[in-house]
């Protein structure tokens, strides 16, 4: 966990402006800094001496102005960097879990984490913690180098001391990345735990263990209480030791000034600058600590977020072999295991499916899913190769979202699909009376899961949604298994004419769809080398 992590600026390009923009800020405010200090120091030596004030103050104060200026500025940038950098990565880290095959992703738990409390923990790390890493790289040395030239005693004392705060700051980062790796398990280890008993909790009452789930649940949040609240302990115990060591180190500057003060062997202007240039030599480098507390989480998750999104992967497999530019599928020798399984899913199997319906049937278990899986690019075989085109697969359980019945149909193609292109393919799967005698017609809300459709409407809605999309490839997961005769039989007729245009696959037990069929593929284990067996 590095403070600064160059990966950044090439994971998230969006960075990359608003990080050069507060870079120039810092510099600036560091500047306007050094700056202040003269003028103040010019002011105070103005009223000691008794001569005109007029000058040193209309610096200072335009000094002061320009320091607010530069404050907002880098205010406004931090945040909209913030926001910008953890939508983006939050965004990018969704597309490549969505776009990889299923064991290149990270465990549900990790994924969740890092999606949701770790891209919001970048805004802090980005907004807070950057700026003042900027600032801790400029305005130490600037004000260093100023006191050479004006008071080089008080720049040996500096010199001496300043780096006593990084090296301390370095031990301290060391011991909070070990405290926020431990807060960080315990927050992926109850984020997972409790996606497992939101996904199981029907079964669970229906066992009488609901009740268990809330001990185990409470158990452990202790643990990440426990282990935030020793984060936050280490937090206030180094942001005290390196205020009491920057102090001392001031406390130090200004003894030896007012030593040669009262000795007169440096004057009240030099003597005033360089007391007033030591806090800033020191304060950035605080600065950096306190905030690297703060931006501690934002840090780790950046630093997870990053691998998964870095170059290639080497358990991504091998290059995927040539497209093939017609509406068809070529299997050969496919083989695949599930990640933990004792024995392969799929040994051997050898699959042509040209335009047309073909149907997969098979037992429960035997492998139907994986294989459609396989055909869409969502899993990586273990041998074997797939030739396929772009293809769009309907689960057993497709995504609808809670959103307009429009956006449900062009979630695919985009929010500019034409109107006539929509109902159309609503008129296929003979849903365009369903939905014009909704109350908004394709404007119509549905709730989460396709709430307000009935499940055979909602099978013939992702069927038309495959309609309207452009795929040439469509594989189908038991698109009818739970309907009833009449919403089967219309969503029957709708594969049915998919089928003359383009190439579907559709895994099923009903032998309705079996006898539409073009070609019909039978998954069996009675032969293990090659479960695949073309029946007609």
């Amino acid at each position: 966990m590095r403070p600064f992590d160059p990966q950044l600026l090439r994971t998230v390009p969006e960075a990359r402006r608003p990080l050069a923009v507060l870079a120039a800020v810092g510099i600036a405010s560091g500047v306007a800094t050094v700056a202040t200090a003269f003028a103040l120091t010019a002011v105070v030596v103005a009223v000691v001496r008794g001569t005109s004030l007029a000058e040193p103050a209309a610096y200072l104060v335009a000094l002061f102005v320009v320091r607010g200026l530069l404050a907002h500025t880098g205010e406004r940038v931090a945040a909209r960097a913030g926001t910008t950098v953890s939508s983006a990565l939050r965004h990018r880290l969704v597309a490549r879990w969505l776009g990889a095959p299923v064991e290149t992703r990270p465990d549900p738990a990790t994924a969740v984490t890092l999606a949701t409390s770790g891209s919001a923990s970048v805004e802090p790390y980005v907004a807070r913690f950057l700026p003042a890493l900027v600032t801790a790289a400029v305005v130490p040395a600037l004000a260093v180098v100023v006191m050479v030239v004006v008071d080089p005693l008080s720049a040996l004392v500096v010199v001496l001391t300043l780096p006593l705060l990084p090296v301390f700051a370095a031990l301290i980062g060391a011991t909070t990345q070990d405290a926020t790796q431990r807060r960080w398990q315990a927050l992926a280890g109850l984020s997972g735990h409790f996606l497992d008993v939101v996904r199981g909790l029907p079964t669970l009452v229906s066992y009488g263990r609901g009740e268990r789930q809330v001990e185990v649940v409470g158990a452990v949040s202790q643990r990440h209480r426990v282990a935030t609240m020793a984060t936050l302990r280490l937090a206030f115990l180094s942001s005290a030791a390196l205020e009491l060591l920057a102090s001392i180190c001031v406390a130090i500057v200004a003894v030896f000034v007012g030593i040669r003060l009262t000795h007169g062997t440096v004057d009240l202007s030099t003597g005033l600058l360089a007391i007033l240039l030591a806090p800033e030599a020191y304060w950035p480098v605080r600065r950096v600590g306190a905030e690297f507390h703060n931006a501690a989480d934002g840090a780790q998750a950046l630093a997870d977020a990053t691998r998964e999104l870095a170059g290639d992967d080497p358990q991504a497999g091998p290059a995927e072999p040539p497209v093939p530019t017609v509406p068809g599928i070529s299997v050969r020798g496919l083989a695949y295991t599930h990640p933990g399984a004792d024995r392969p899913t799929l040994t051997g199997l050898d699959l042509d499916a040209g335009p047309g319906l073909t149907a997969v049937t098979g037992p429960s278990g035997i492998g139907k899913t994986t294989l459609l899986e396989l055909l869409a690019g969502l899993r990586t075989p273990d041998a074997g190769v797939v030739r396929a085109p772009a293809t769009h697969l309907v689960t057993q359980r497709p995504f609808l979202t809670a959103g307009t019945v429009r956006e449900n149909l062009t979630l695919g193609t985009g929010p500019d699909t034409p109107a006539d292109a929509v109902w159309s393919a609503l008129r296929a799967v003979g849903l365009d009376g369903v939905v014009a005698a909704l109350p908004q017609g394709l404007d119509t809300r549905l709730g989460d899961d396709g709430r307000g459709l009935s499940a055979g409407q909602r099978a013939r809605l992702v069927l038309a949604r495959a309609a309207l999309g452009d795929a040439p490839v469509v594989l189908l997961d038991e698109p009818t298994a739970h309907l009833d005769d009449d919403s089967m039989a219309m969503a029957h007729k709708a594969i049915r004419a998919l089928a003359d245009s383009r190439c579907v696959v559709a895994v099923t037990h009903r032998p309705e769809l079996v006898a539409l069929a073009d070609s019909h593929v039978h998954l069996g284990a009675e032969h293990p080398q090659a479960r695949a067996v073309l029946v007609r």
